[in-house]
């Protein structure tokens, strides 16, 4: 993988250039992207000349290349959203986060495969870990290249997993920050009480430094060590569905964690959490079926039937039901933000397990699905694989506008697994 803040780290001290970045980029996509399959539109030559020009000496991310899902419209790039719909669609402006993102000093190379709509279906993207198991979805693309090297910083979104849970089974740092904390201007909604925008990277420090320079905001932590976190451990009442493996090495990160330093204690979450975590799927299907009215009246029989499947559930919704499960959520957040008085993060699970076998599934988001709903900070930390190799990430999660704390307990965390098993 490419450390984005090595490569910035070189091209500012000189001994790289931002030429040599995307030609850093375009050797491992030459070498990978046929198996792979991350990249939906792809533009080299012209990120090239890009990297010519005198400009990113002065910027924050100095000429880096970055890739977003393609779900971010891009003036000078197709924006199709995984669907034959919008196949070809190319929009006049960039989205707020691509606009944001060059003018940091971010060099544009590709948009990477989404799911279609950023939906469940699959996609085709094969896990560079194992080509025989999906990266995850819906922001499928955007993991498999940052793990197979093929671009230091990647772009997706969350709805309900699909950030994590990609970065979990690729191997690779996921940062879903606060809601709204980037801005979704310009990009495809799906459900706008729940999506959120977030990057992927080699490691916590690549993204936090990301975020940072994007945003303009104090989320770098890799100029000191962090801070020993105060961590909750909480299995949530889906810890049955996580894998032994899994299990086994959330509580190992918890160990690890409270060697180095960390205060740890087990946590079970009220009531309250698990029934805001069965109003998540009311709000997605309900918001689903409205953002997408209008390819659902006019382009039905070019949805997916998967997808077709979910805004039927959705178009069955009354009002009522999702009122009810609006208020909900919102007395989880209240909850949430109680229960976490005494501590800084969660730790738990951030998926069931290993990248499942076979390109018919992304995988279940059944252990991001409540977080999504909060809005809080979550981050996945690599580090553990399971006995056939595969990753297996850990979570940290955050309070809300918490973000950089939640990044710092996730270096904190990364740094004590590193040092221990010498990921």
């Amino acid at each position: 993988m490419l450390s984005a803040l090595d490569l910035v780290s070189r091209i500012k001290a000189g001994a790289l250039s931002p030429r040599g970045a995307v030609e850093l980029c375009a050797e491992a996509i030459d070498a990978h992207e046929k198996e792979i399959g991350a990249f939906v539109a792809l533009d080299l030559d012209a990120a090239r000349r890009r990297a010519d020009e005198a400009r990113w000496a002065t910027t924050p991310l100095a000429g880096l290349p970055v890739a977003f899902k393609d779900i971010f419209a891009t003036a000078d790039l197709p924006t199709q959203y995984g669907s034959p719909i919008y196949a070809g669609y190319r929009p006049r402006a960039d989205a707020a986060a691509v606009a944001l993102t060059r003018r940091a000093g971010g060099n544009v190379l590709g948009k990477t495969v989404t799911t279609e709509m950023a939906s469940m279906v699959p996609a085709g993207t094969r896990n560079p870990h194992s080509l025989a198991h999906t990266p995850g979805g819906s922001s499928s693309g955007s993991a498999a290249a940052v793990a197979a090297g093929m671009v230091p910083l990647a772009f997706g979104t969350q709805t309900a997993g699909s950030v994590i849970r990609p970065a979990a089974f690729c191997g690779v740092a996921g940062f879903k920050p606060s809601y709204r904390l980037i801005p979704l201007v310009g990009v495809k909604d799906v459900a706008w009480h729940l999506d959120t925008a977030g990057l992927f990277g080699a490691g916590v420090a690549d993204v936090a430094f990301a975020a940072a320079a994007i945003l303009d905001r104090d989320l770098r932590i890799d100029r000191a060590a962090p801070a020993a976190p105060r961590i909750a451990l909480a299995r949530t009442h889906l810890w049955l569905k996580a894998s032994a493996a899994m299990q086994n090495a959330v509580e190992t990160a918890a160990r690890i964690a409270q060697a180095a330093g960390a205060k740890v204690a087990d946590v079970t979450l009220p009531k309250d959490l698990e029934d805001a975590y069965g109003a998540q799927f009311v709000i997605q299907d309900y918001e689903t079926f409205r953002a997408l009215a209008f390819e659902y009246g006019r382009h039905r029989d070019l949805i997916g039937r998967p997808l077709r499947e979910q805004l039927d559930r959705g178009a069955a919704i009354a009002a009522d039901a999702y009122d009810a499960a609006r208020r909900t959520a919102s007395r989880g957040r209240q909850v949430f933000a109680d229960t976490m008085t005494d501590y800084d993060v969660i730790l738990t699970p951030s998926a069931p397990g290993a990248a499942p076998r076979g390109l018919e599934t992304t995988g279940d988001p059944a252990f991001n699905r409540l977080w999504t709903l909060l809005g809080t900070p979550c981050i996945n930390v690599p580090g553990f694989v399971d006995d056939s190799g595969l990753p297996l990430g850990i979570q940290i999660v955050g309070r809300f506008g918490r973000d950089r704390a939640a990044l710092e307990a996730a270096l904190f965390v990364e740094g004590a697994i590193k040092r221990k098993v010498g990921a």
